[in-house]
C-alpha cells in the first residue's frame, strides 16, 4: 500500500526561511555597494555636477524663453498686420521709441460718459436733421432708410433719452467722484485761458515761437466741454417741450413753444456745426493725430504727446511720483 500523501501546506510556509536569506543578502550586497561607492567618490565631484546641472537649467531655459518670446513677436506681428494699413504699421514703428510710457489719461467713468455722450449725440443728429432740411432729397432718402417718420421720432427719443441719462449721470460724477470734482475745478475758465489763446493765435502767425502751456485740460477742451455743457441744458431743456406740448401749454402761451422749437432746430444745427468743424479738427483730423485717436477708447496718453500738449500737468505727475517715491 501506498504511504498517504503529506496534508498540504500553507503557500509560503516552506519560503519563509529562504526569504528571510534572500532579504538578508540583498541588505548585505546594497550595504556593500554603497561602502564601495562612498570609497570610490570624489568630494570634488560636487562642485562639478553641480556646474553641470546649473549651465543645463541655464541652457533649457534659455530656449524655452526664447521660444516663447519668438511665438510672442510672431502673434503680435500677425496682430498688428490683419489690425492696422501699411502706412500706419511704418508710422507707429517709428513712433514707438519716441512715445516712451503711457499715462491714464481718462478714467473709465469718464469714457463711459463720452461714449454714451457722442453716440446719443450722433443719433440725434442723423435723425434730427432730415426734419429740420425735410426738403432735401437727402433728408427722404435718410428718412426712408430708417424706416419712415414714424421711426426716424422714436430714435430720436431713444437718443434724447440716453442724452438725459448721461447728463444726470455726469451730474453725479462730479458731485459725488473725487475725480469729477477734481476736473471739473480744473475745467473752470481763467484768465489764464484768455492769455494763451492770444500766445497761441501769436505763435500760428509767427510772432512768437513758443507755445503756451497747457495744464490738464487747455482752453480749447474747456470751450468743447462748456459748449456740451450748455447745450445740454437748451436741447433737453427745448426738447422736452417739444416731446410734451401739451403739457407745456397749461404753463406757458403757445407763442413760447414756437419759440422753443426755432430755439432747438437752430441749436441743434450749431451743435452739429461745432462738432464737426472744431471737436473732429481738434481731436481727430488735427494732422498730429490723423486718421484719429482712441483716447477715448482705452484713456491712456503717450508721454510724447502729454509732454507737448499738456507739459504743466506732465511736470506735476512727475512731481507726485517723486514725492511718492521719497515717501515710501
Amino acid at each position: 500500500m501506498p504511504e498517504p500523501a503529506p496534508p498540504p501546506r500553507e503557500p509560503g510556509e516552506e519560503k519563509k526561511p529562504a526569504a528571510a536569506a534572500l532579504d538578508l543578502l540583498e541588505e548585505e550586497l546594497y550595504q556593500g555597494l554603497r561602502q564601495d561607492l562612498d570609497d570610490a567618490y570624489d568630494p570634488d565631484l560636487d562642485d562639478y555636477l553641480r556646474e553641470r546641472v546649473r549651465k543645463r537649467a541655464r541652457r533649457d531655459l534659455g530656449a524655452e524663453m526664447d521660444l516663447r518670446l519668438e511665438r510672442a513677436r510672431r502673434r503680435l506681428r500677425a496682430e498688428v498686420r490683419r489690425g492696422l494699413p501699411k502706412e500706419r504699421q511704418r508710422r507707429r514703428l517709428r513712433e514707438a521709441p519716441e512715445r516712451g510710457r503711457f499715462f491714464l489719461r481718462f478714467s473709465r467713468h469718464f469714457r463711459v460718459q463720452h461714449i454714451a455722450l457722442f453716440l446719443s449725440v450722433l443719433l440725434l443728429i442723423i435723425t434730427g436733421l432730415p426734419m429740420k432740411f425735410s426738403r432735401l432729397g437727402l433728408s427722404g432718402f435718410v428718412v426712408k432708410l430708417l424706416g419712415g417718420i414714424e421711426n426716424d421720432r422714436h430714435l430720436h427719443r431713444i437718443g434724447a433719452s440716453v442724452l438725459i441719462i448721461v447728463s444726470l449721470y455726469h451730474l453725479g460724477y462730479i458731485l459725488f467722484h473725487r475725480q469729477g470734482r477734481s476736473d471739473f475745478l480744473l475745467l473752470m475758465p481763467r484768465l489764464k485761458d484768455v492769455g494763451d489763446a492770444l500766445q497761441n493765435v501769436l505763435y500760428f502767425v509767427g510772432i512768437l515761437r513758443e507755445r503756451p502751456r497747457f495744464d490738464r485740460f487747455s482752453y480749447m477742451e474747456k470751450f468743447d466741454y462748456w459748449a456740451v455743457y450748455w447745450g445740454c441744458v437748451i436741447m433737453i431743456g427745448s426738447g422736452l417741450v417739444l416731446w410734451f406740448p401739451n403739457l407745456a401749454l397749461q404753463w406757458v402761451p403757445k407763442f413760447v413753444v414756437d419759440t422753443v422749437k426755432e430755439m432747438h432746430s437752430d441749436e441743434a444745427l450749431l451743435a452739429t456745426l461745432a462738432l464737426v468743424i472744431w471737436h473732429f479738427y481738434n481731436v481727430h483730423f488735427n494732422p498730429d493725430r490723423f486718421p484719429g485717436t482712441l483716447l477715448w477708447w482705452h484713456g491712456r496718453i503717450s508721454e510724447k504727446e502729454i509732454q507737448e500738449e499738456h507739459p504743466l500737468e506732465y511736470e506735476r505727475i512727475l512731481q507726485e511720483q517723486k514725492t511718492g517715491e521719497k515717501a515710501g
